[in-house]
């Protein structure tokens, strides 16, 4: 983030708090098992065992922490439906697909300079 002078306007207040929200949300959604969840639904429907077996490694109470906080800053939607057992449901929003087209940007990024990456890295390291 790039750090403003804030002269104590009320347009700088708006300013703060949309500053304040987009490190949360940066905060949140940069790890690496909410872009795997966000990576795995793409444009399905899945359940939270769907989900689970998709994504080699995560924990049950990983996937429940990242789930819930994707459905709170409107990534995901949460269906729940009233059967025994329950059934849950989850798909993307459209701001989460439009995070998940950013994600791939990303990896197309990654992908693009790979070889230049892994000799920096390899210089560094020696």
């Amino acid at each position: 983030m790039v750090t403003k002078q804030f002269t104590g306007s009320p347009e700088d207040a708006d300013l703060r708090r949309a500053d304040s929200l987009a490190r949360e949300i940066f905060s949140d959604v940069a790890n690496k098992w909410a872009l795997l969840i966000i990576e795995a639904l793409g444009d399905h429907t899945l359940r939270f065992s769907e989900l689970r077996n998709e994504i080699e490694g995560i924990s049950h109470k990983m996937l429940t922490q990242n789930l819930r906080m994707l459905e709170r800053n409107g990534l995901l939607n949460r269906r729940v439906y009233p059967t025994v057992p329950p059934r849950v449901e989850y798909t993307l929003t459209t701001p989460g697909q439009g995070l998940r087209k950013t994600v791939h940007t990303m990896c197309d990024w990654t992908h693009q300079h790979l070889a230049h990456i892994e000799a920096a890295r390899q210089t560094f390291d020696s």
